[in-house]
């Protein structure tokens, strides 16, 4: 029977090990009354001060990204160009600011509320691959940033890990004013699964 995930997993110290592990895990909302379940099947991570496309790079402390210096386990969601909610997975101990950006996810189940949300009527990849389009698909908004992942509102639980020979390690996608810190192979996605946002 899968478990939620708790808070130990969250405060582990390598992020790039966790946005790893969140490949094949399933990521659970309960909004509004609507539950939806989905695979998470492609992550980024982003290394805190030290990495020049994180938000908190150079130790930036501001009303915004405050929560990314928060105990792990909390959600950093983010207002992206105005338009697009991203949902991020806060990582490590307290005062650290690491974080794991959710990117893609196959839906499970509650496929008709991710299909209302998104005014589709077909689920395919363009419902759910990429940051923004499933942020919109499971109801997540920065109405949430800051939310436990240990609680019943967005939740992770565990699944059968994903074996290293099915995941495909790359840069990251849109972080070119990072300088050298974009060619870091910081993003992970799931072989041969079409619910990525690029191959």
């Amino acid at each position: 029977m899968p478990s939620k995930l708790t808070k130990d997993f969250y405060l582990q110290t390598d992020v790039v090990s966790v946005a790893k592990q969140l490949l094949g895990k399933s990521l659970f909302t309960k909004i509004e009354g609507k539950t939806c379940k989905a695979i998470i099947t492609e992550t980024e991570a982003y290394n805190g001060i030290i990495d020049k496309a994180s938000h908190a790079y150079g130790n930036r402390n501001t009303p915004r990204t405050s929560t990314m210096y928060l105990e792990g386990g909390v959600a950093y969601i983010y207002l992206c160009y105005g338009i697009h909610h991203l949902f991020n997975v806060v990582t490590h101990l307290e005062g650290v600011p690491h974080a794991v950006l959710i990117r893609a996810i196959e839906p499970i189940k509650g496929m008709e509320h991710m299909l209302q949300r998104r005014n589709r009527t077909k689920v395919d990849r363009i419902l759910s691959s990429g940051p923004g389009k499933l942020s919109k698909a499971i109801g997540i908004n920065t109405s949430y940033n800051g939310e436990h992942l240990t609680g019943n509102k967005i939740w992770i639980e565990d699944a059968t890990p994903i074996p290293k020979k099915n995941i495909i390690i790359t840069t990251r996608i849109g972080v070119d004013y990072a300088a050298e810190d974009a060619l870091l192979p910081y993003r992970f996605y799931i072989k041969g699964n079409k619910f990525v946002s690029k191959l």
